[in-house]
């Protein structure tokens, strides 16, 4: 009984701390339980960003509009979490009857039928997600369906006056600021790069990185980190860039070169630059927030960013540039106070505070508002607006400039092949992968190792699985197949599955042959 009734003060202790360290609002903001103007938004960012944000608007609000206002901020988890309780909520609406599908192009749902307002970050391909919604079939009682799609956010209404103010030509590099018909609406830009340990580099006789193709180098195997692109987006999305910017043959090579010098694979985006921080590794592909807010976490007090054992880079004219936008969402309870958020966020006072230093800085201009930038965090990310590279850039943490390095190169489609194909060649065959990259490695550096036997271990270890296709049909893994490949991946979930098995267990047989000829050294010729 006391081991019971124990379990139970353990379970409310553990509910309960989070409520109990949740910060008090602010006074002059509401509060959102007394029936003030209250915002809730759904986000994967950072206490950080959310604290800063939080501050900035509801003194904006105050000054603008008059009125106090409090945010309730919802963190489900990373993106696909938040997919997934969206996903959930609008099935929920059309099948309970809240969605009036009479208009199909603009399905309308009454405000306060979702429990968030705004999804707030992620990049344009999870708010891409969101646009194209929840789609299926209603049964009527006489049996006969009818299709739904529904989009779970709705275009947010600005005047084209307003958004060429706010951003001129929708375009960075190659990707959108925005969606055209205002589904999502970028606030912020992510970079992808190599984040490194400038003392391990030293230590291994490396320069600074400044290329992907730094990563492949042999002289730091076993000294890369990399996240497993199945579980993280922003890692899928580096790669994507990669394949797109360096094309079919030499994208996919860099990749498995990397993966090769990999010492461990992790789950999550954020992990890389710490373990580079501990000395885990000497570099990791990162995202640039990840990568420079690591650095600057380290530094020493009074040291600048720039002095960090860490260091960040985009490598540029490939860094892939992204927007992380904000969605108004179909149905939430305050339209028009997600819309002045939205607003807000594009104000030159909102865009300041992911790049400008801390006002304690007293580095920062100021308007009739006051001092720019953040309150405590130096939040390191890249403003989505023009304007504030052209009037601020001398007062950025970073003097990076995203219209200026963004890649130029659409994504090729190839995406969907990331997961499985890193899955079969090196994550779940990393120890065979790395024991056959040495092998490779030391034949390369033997002068007299018999060239037909290298040639040999060289098409083994680059090579491809052979698909068998549902119909019987084999097929070789290239871009002139991978159409044909990703859609059966796509239709038959089966299929895709026996593909992982097969896929892994035909690399594991390759790898194993190239270290059995790596043992046939010059006295076997």
């Amino acid at each position: 009984m006391l081991s019971r009734v124990a379990v139970f003060v353990c379970l409310a202790l553990i509910l309960g701390v989070p409520f109990l360290l949740r910060p008090k609002l602010d006074a002059t903001v509401g509060d959102a339980t007394k029936g003030g103007l209250k915002l809730v938004i759904v986000t994967p960012h950072v206490p950080q960003i959310r604290d800063e944000f939080e501050k900035a608007f509801t003194r904006w609000h105050q000054q603008v509009h008059g009125q106090p206002v409090a945010i309730d901020w919802r963190v489900p988890g990373g993106t696909s979490d938040i997919l997934t309780q969206l996903e959930a909520q609008y099935q929920s609406a059309v099948r309970n009857g809240d969605v009036d599908l009479t208009d199909p192009k603009n399905p309308k749902i009454a405000p306060a039928t979702i429990a968030f307002d705004l999804m707030f970050g992620g990049g344009s391909y999870d708010h891409g997600r969101v646009k194209a919604g929840v789609k299926g079939e209603l049964l009527a009682k006489d049996g006969t369906k009818t299709p739904y799609a529904v989009p779970m956010s709705e275009p947010a209404g600005f005047t084209v006056d307003q958004l060429d103010a706010w951003f001129g030509d929708n375009s960075v590099g190659a990707q959108l600021l925005y969606d055209k018909e205002q589904y999502w609406i970028g606030v912020a830009l992510s970079g992808f790069g190599l984040v490194y340990n400038k003392p391990m580099l030293a230590s291994l006789n490396m320069p600074t990185p400044t290329r992907f193709d730094d990563l492949a180098d042999p002289r730091l195997f076993g000294n890369v980190i990399l996240a497993d692109p199945r579980q993280s987006g922003s890692v899928a999305t580096t790669l994507d860039s990669i394949l797109s910017n360096y094309g079919w043959e030499k994208g996919w090579r860099l990749i498995r070169e990397i993966c090769a010098n990999t010492r461990t694979f992790v789950n999550s985006a954020p992990k890389p630059p710490i373990d580079v921080s501990q000395g885990e590794a000497a570099a990791a592909l990162a995202i640039d927030f990840y990568g420079r807010g690591q650095a600057q976490a380290i530094v020493a007090p009074g040291q600048k960013p720039e002095d960090s054992r860490v260091g960040y880079v985009d490598p540029a004219g490939a860094t892939y540039i992204d927007a992380d936008p904000i969605s108004i969402l179909r149905g939430g309870p305050s339209p028009e106070l997600s819309r002045r958020f939205v607003e807000f966020c594009l104000t030159e006072e909102g865009q300041a505070l992911w790049q400008f230093r801390r006002k304690d800085s007293a580095e920062n201009p100021t308007t009739d508002a006051g001092e720019m930038g953040p309150e405590q965090n130096e939040l390191r990310r890249m403003p989505a607006r023009r304007v504030m590279y052209e009037k601020y850039r001398q007062h950025f943490i970073d003097q990076a400039d995203p219209f200026e390095i963004a890649s130029k190169t659409l994504p090729k489609g190839w995406r969907s092949g990331l997961g499985i194909m890193m899955g079969a060649f090196a994550i779940d065959n990393a120890h065979a992968q790395r024991d056959a990259w040495a092998a490779l490695l030391k034949a390369r550096a033997t002068p007299d190792f018999p060239p037909k036997t290298l040639a040999q271990m060289e098409e083994l270890f680059y090579a491809f699985p052979i698909t068998t296709m549902p119909e019987g049909t084999v097929l070789e893994f290239s871009e002139k197949n991978f159409a044909a490949i990703a859609s059966a991946w796509k239709k038959d979930k089966p299929f895709f599955q026996r593909c992982e098995i097969d896929y892994t267990r035909q690399c594991r047989e390759n790898y194993e042959q190239v270290i059995q000829l790596g043992t046939q050294g010059p006295s076997h010729q």
